[in-house]
Order: C-alpha cells, then sequence, then structure tokens
C-alpha cells in the first residue's frame, strides 16, 4: 500500500483531489505525516516523544549545553523545553547543574543512563525508518536520502 493510501485509510477513506496527489510538496507532507507516527509509535514503547529523542541526541551528539542553548539548537521554546528537561530528569536520562561560571544557568548532560536509553531508543527510530522505506530497494533509499538531503540543503556551507 502506497502512503496516500495508508495516510487516506487513516482518515475515514478521504480521497484527495489528484491535482493535489500529483504535487511533489503534498507528498512530501504525506510522507512526513506517515513518518511522523512511525518514528512516534516508535518511541512511546519507551514512553518517550520525539521532543524528549531530540534533547537526548543533542546532548550525546552535541555535548552539554545550557538550557538556553539547547532550546536555540533544537528550536524549543524555553517552557517547552523545561518540562520536557524535567521529565528526562525525573527519569534519570539528563541531569541538570548550576554552571559555576554563571550560578543563573543550568547546564544540561545526558547520564549513562541516558546514553544506554538512547541507545535502545536509535534502533526503535531506525526500526521506523526502515517500515517507512520498506517499499523501496536498497539503491532506491539511498537515492531517496541523497535527494533530500539535497533538497533540505544538507551540506550547505
Amino acid at each position: 500500500m502506497s502512503v496516500v493510501a495508508e495516510v487516506e485509510s487513516e482518515h475515514g477513506g478521504y480521497q484527495a483531489p489528484r491535482r493535489l496527489q500529483r504535487l511533489p510538496s503534498w507528498l512530501a507532507g504525506q510522507v512526513a505525516k506517515k513518518a511522523e507516527q512511525l518514528v512516534g509509535e516508535a518511541l512511546a514503547h519507551d514512553g518517550v516523544r520525539r521532543p524528549h529523542f531530540a534533547v537526548l541526541t543533542s546532548l550525546a551528539e552535541q555535548g552539554a549545553a545550557s538550557q538556553a542553548a539547547l532550546g536555540r539548537r533544537l528550536w524549543i521554546d524555553r517552557s517547552d523545553l523545561h518540562a520536557i528537561l524535567a521529565e528526562l530528569e525525573r527519569a534519570g536520562l539528563v541531569a541538570r547543574v548550576r554552571d559555576p561560571a554563571d550560578r543563573r544557568r543550568n547546564i544540561v548532560t545526558i547520564t549513562p543512563v541516558g546514553m544506554d536509553a538512547l541507545s535502545r531508543l536509535d534502533e526503535r527510530v531506525e526500526s521506523a525508518q526502515r517500515a517507512l522505506l520498506a517499499p523501496l530497494s536498497g539503491s532506491e533509499r539511498r537515492e531517496l536520502l541523497r535527494l533530500l538531503e539535497r533538497l533540505a540543503g544538507a551540506g550547505e556551507g
């Protein structure tokens, strides 16, 4: 079943107009919705949402950061980030400590427990990616990724 057909079946048989179905922007949006659903479901198995995963990934890959810098990195609103960090901290996945150079700031780090959780989450997200791309051959997957990176402007300096 195509991504379009799956999305339509999820919406009570909604049939988008053919003109929309031919638009690359509309098709990309449908694929994005399907990807969001698959990744969301995969992360939900561990009680995690996409913003939690983004925070853990950023801390693991880009290092510790002040809450403000982390919010800017991920384009997460300050109040939303505060709630996300509180949830992650309660689960022992991140730690917030006062910045010794500026006592008004918290520095956020990923904990060893957070690194273990991120490893499990990476596997779940990778499984969701495989499900999303299942209709494509290996070479088609590589080509799609190359084209998406090009469209998204990846690697532009």
